[in-house]
């Protein structure tokens, strides 16, 4: 493991039935390509030491003796192989003439057995005439490969009702390697693939599989190849079935991720120790080809998807589809506050940015849904010092073709007297300056709303409340926060989805302006040009960043400098190591210094794995110290 990642490969080679040593030859054929690419542990297929199809020649004494041959071929040629490993299948009979489907772990220190545990025999499938099952255990063996727990389990082993990578996992292996050799049917291969997904959700955990391919006998199957590579319930990599005689992926896996999850959730270790009561654990580290220690902070995972942008939906296909569904758990939330206070009307300020716009159609879709008259939605323009003919125009567009009620209160004049009464210089555009506007308008909302008998919507996002981008008590306060739980990068998308599906020609033109448009508060004079001069993310960075260290700093908990490597993968073109390092540090910054403000959020409602609701996902102190993050980054170099 380095860095927290760990490199295996999944490896389907060329086979020729009963021909030990090309088949050994073939599987030595890949170890100058695995050591090239720092590969620590690679797994081939089941029997791939004889080929799976040798059907009745696995009795025969010839092929079982060169089977322990070829084993031993590879344990001798493993002294050179660095901190590679690997793992193959063979026949061996024990001394009492059983013969057992086994997997072998070798490398320079040795080798490590596993037998099959699950031996089918229905179907196309009579193993039962050649091996027998491993007989049982009251304990669990672990092999500690480079500071990471493995487990093996056979082909069959995975489709059992319980399999041995369940208990494995649950008693510590990080990673599950499989050797299979499962033959092609119809519809077959998109169950093999679910069950892989799936197993590795299930244990999260690492999940590496191979099958057998070209070269087995197809007297009566057909072998096509599958190599799979699977990180808690996602395919890191995989090759195309039917390609080439010989497949190789290699992927790194995230050590770090999967061990704080299993931390993270408490299930998973109560399910453990109920599951594993009696049995012993047995971590074999004599075969770790070098200290498990995790020190190679330079290691770049090359082999593994880096998503720029984890809240946005990952598949096209179905990006619509996981809008709507986020767009309904809003609307459902605010469904529920409006009918249990019998409430048929509310308020909401409109500034003709991202944010409002998606809480006036959430507002929207929530009154159709219930059956109440749009004119309750009492839009609120409130045009201040900054705000520009461009916001303006499509705030009071949206509200008029959307079919609410439309008010428009200038707070220019209170704001002015404001300055008057606390002695502010309004040429002084500062933070008393900015703030005083953004808590006129909220008191302009408050006050609306007491006076209609309505509740003030919130409009605030989840970016903005991970960095403390809100006035205390102004835009930072409501009666139900719409937005809390949606990141600036999904607001826009979310905002296009409706300008997708809309029926309204002139909202669907306002929409797609309003998406356009900079993203800003509208606190400072616009420009000579009447332009909006204050841009958010020239003053906070870019969102699109911001977003990307919020996911992976809460869903993972990764440290310092595993953020800036990944996101100098994930933005590689876009943005320098500089760059993104500058604002990892005013993110860490703004979201310690910050808490305050989330400590005392309005209800809102969840709506993905990120949330920094105090009362549900997000519990810290508002004085808690940042030092030791940012002096990790102090550490890191941008060359």
């Amino acid at each position: 493991m380095k860095n927290g990642y760990f490199r295996v490969a999944a490896i389907v080679p060329p086979v020729e039935v009963g021909d030990v040593d090309a088949n050994v030859n073939a599987i030595l054929d890949f170890i100058p390509r695995l050591i090239e690419q720092d590969v620590e542990v690679a797994v081939f297929p089941e029997m791939c030491i004889t080929g799976y199809t040798c059907a009745d020649l696995f009795h025969d004494s010839t092929l079982v003796r060169a089977a322990a041959d070829g084993v031993q071929r590879l344990i001798d040629a493993a002294a050179a192989w660095g901190d590679t490993s690997i793992i193959v299948g063979y026949p061996k009979v024990d001394g009492a003439g059983a013969m057992y489907n086994c997997a072998a772990l070798i490398n320079r220190l040795g080798m490590k057995e596993v037998r099959k545990t699950y031996v089918p025999n229905y179907n196309e499938f009579y193993e039962r005439r050649w091996w027998r099952p491993a007989p049982p255990s009251d304990s669990i063996d672990l092999i500690a490969v480079n500071g990471v727990n493995i487990g093996i389990e056979i082909c069959e082993d995975m489709w059992a009702p319980v399999p041995p990578s369940t208990r494995l996992a649950m008693a510590g292996a990080d990673v599950i390697f499989n050797l299979s050799a499962s033959d092609d049917v119809i519809g077959k291969y998109d169950y093999l693939r679910s069950l892989v997904v799936q197993q590795s959700s299930r244990c999260l955990c690492g999940y590496v599989y191979t099958s057998a391919g070209f070269g087995e006998s197809s007297t009566d199957l057909v072998f096509d190849g599958k190599s799979i590579v699977a990180e808690n319930g996602h395919i890191l990599s995989e090759k195309p079935r039917w390609d080439t005689p010989e497949q190789m992926v290699i992927a790194d896996i995230d050590i770090d991720a999967l061990r704080h999850d299993r931390r993270h959730y408490t299930t998973f270790g109560d399910c453990a120790e109920r599951e594993l009561d009696g049995l012993k654990v047995c971590v074999d580290g004599g075969l770790s080809p070098r200290d498990g220690a995790d020190d190679d902070d330079g290691f770049t995972p090359r082999f593994r998807p880096v998503n720029p942008y984890p809240f946005l939906p990952a598949d096209d296909c179905h990006a619509a589809e996981r809008c709507e569904e986020i767009l309904n758990i809003q609307s459902a939330g605010l469904a529920r506050r409006l009918s249990f206070i019998h409430g048929n009307k509310l308020v909401v300020g409109i500034s003709g940015g991202l944010d409002s716009t998606l809480a006036l159609l959430v507002a929207v879709r929530t009154f159709d849904r219930l059956g109440l008259d749009r004119k309750g939605i009492i839009g609120v323009t409130m045009p201040g010092f900054g705000t520009t003919g461009r916001t303006h125009t499509n705030a009071l567009a949206l509200m008029k073709h959307l079919g609410v009620t439309s008010r428009e209160v200038s707070i220019v004049p209170a704001v002015m007297q404001h300055f008057a009464d606390i002695g502010h210089d309004p040429l002084v555009h500062d933070v008393t300056y900015e703030n005083s506007q953004a808590r006129e308008r909220t008191q302009l909302l408050m006050d609306i709303a007491n006076r209609e008998g309505a509740i003030v919507l919130g409009t605030g996002d989840l970016s903005e409340l991970a960095l403390g981008w809100a006035t205390y008590n102004g835009d930072h306060m409501s009666m139900y926060g719409v937005n809390a739980g949606v990141p600036k990068t999904l607001v826009s998308r979310l905002v296009r989805q409706v300008a997708d599906t809309t029926d309204c020609e002139a909202v669907r033109l306002a929409l797609l302006d309003i998406i356009d448009t900079p993203i800003s508060p509208e606190l400072i004079p616009a420009d000579e040009h009447g332009d909006i001069a204050q841009k958010t993310e020239d003053l906070v960075g870019p969102y699109e960043l911001h977003d990307f260290f919020l996911y992976n700093i809460l869903r993972y908990g990764h440290r310092p400098s595993r953020i800036f490597t990944m996101a100098c993968l994930a933005f590689d073109g876009k943005y320098d190591r500089a760059t993104v390092l500058k604002w990892l540090r005013t993110f860490y910054r703004r979201f310690f210094a910050q808490q305050f403000k989330r400590s005392c959020l309005p209800d809102g409602p969840k709506v993905g794995s990120i949330c920094l609701s105090p009362r549900g996902d997000w519990r810290m102190p508002s004085d808690a110290s940042s030092r030791l993050w940012l002096a990790e980054l102090d550490s890191l170099s941008c060359e």
